[in-house]
């Protein structure tokens, strides 16, 4: 890791406001979401986001500045016969001015991350899938800690977001807006249910001194203008004129996995739903058509005359 100073492009006696200035140059001009397919701005864009926590914190600053740590936060050990450990600086440290603090790199990205959904902090997951972790191998704690110790990790997300049925039905690919504004797209498990939460590893609240958490999206069911979900079983309704429903006809319904012809029966009966077997959620229930029969707008003469003939000549009960 190179020194922080010269990562920033600032002097050793660079005010909490010029490093905090460099940074969200730095940020902007190589965040991967700006660059998804440039490798080496992602690299610069994690050594900047680490030189600048590093310089940010004025107790590791003051440790850097003294030889105390190195540019990772790493303990310096200069040896028993120089006050002991961390006591004494590398040959070639060079003194500094007094740390600076309270911005930290999630504030900075926050600020003007969310124009473009990126990730308000290094420790989320670079283009192609790979995880940068920009504090692998530190130890806690800074230059006290033991060696091995792993940092803190960010807090888990709960995020919701709304699915159609036919999406739950063919585990599709939905797209999830994150509280900075990302979108990501998410892979549906097989047979989601209502509640159900999918972890998206890294995709949580950033740490400062860690990996970031992980994000919890929440499954919900929106209401469908076409199915009525029972179970497993589903429900919908398909309109016909008259004619159709005394002489029969071929319909067209809607399901889950697309239209099908529909084979209506002479004088169906409309008080019972016809039953289409293995055609509801999953494939597992079954669709229930209701049919309902529409009469001509604006009403019509002749067929007026033909329903006051059957009301006296040929009534029925129902």
């Amino acid at each position: 890791m190179r020194d922080p100073y010269t990562v920033l492009g600032v002097t050793r006696s660079a005010s909490e406001k010029d490093i905090k200035s460099a940074y969200r140059k730095l940020a902007k001009k190589y965040h991967p979401d700006q660059n998804p397919d440039d490798s080496s701005a992602h690299g610069k864009f994690a050594e900047a986001t680490h030189a600048y926590d590093l310089l940010n914190d004025k107790d590791k600053r003051a440790q850097f500045d003294r030889g105390e740590i190195d540019a990772e936060g790493n303990p310096r050990f200069a040896g028993f016969g120089n006050g002991g450990f961390g006591g004494g600086a590398r040959p070639g440290a060079r003194p500094g001015a007094a740390g600076a603090g309270g911005f930290s790199a999630e504030d900075i990205l926050k600020e003007f991350m969310s124009g473009f959904g990126g990730q308000p902090r290094g420790g989320g997951r670079a283009s192609g899938g790979a995880q940068w972790d920009p504090f692998a191998g530190a130890t806690a704690g800074g230059a006290g800690a033991g060696p091995g110790a792993r940092m803190s990790k960010g807090d888990d997300l709960v995020v919701n977001v709304t699915i159609s049925l036919e999406d739950a039905h063919k585990a599709a690919s939905v797209p999830v807006r994150m509280p900075n504004g990302k979108m990501l797209n998410v892979k549906l498990p097989e047979k989601v249910e209502e509640g159900q939460q999918i972890r998206l590893k890294g995709q949580g609240t950033p740490s400062p001194i860690g990996e970031p958490g992980d994000a919890l999206v929440t499954i919900r069911f929106e209401k469908s203008k076409t199915f009525r979900r029972d179970g497993l079983d589903v429900r919908t309704d398909v309109a016909v004129p008259l004619y159709d429903a005394v002489l029969g006809a071929k319909v067209r319904v809607a399901t889950l996995d697309g239209p099908v012809e529909l084979n209506l029966p002479p004088g169906v009966d409309t008080s019972k739903a016809l039953r289409l077997k293995g055609k509801g959620l999953y494939g597992e229930g079954d669709l229930y058509v209701n049919i309902r029969v529409v009469l001509p707008p604006g009403g019509d003469a002749d067929l007026e005359a033909l329903a006051r003939f059957m009301r006296d000549q040929k009534p029925y009960k129902v």
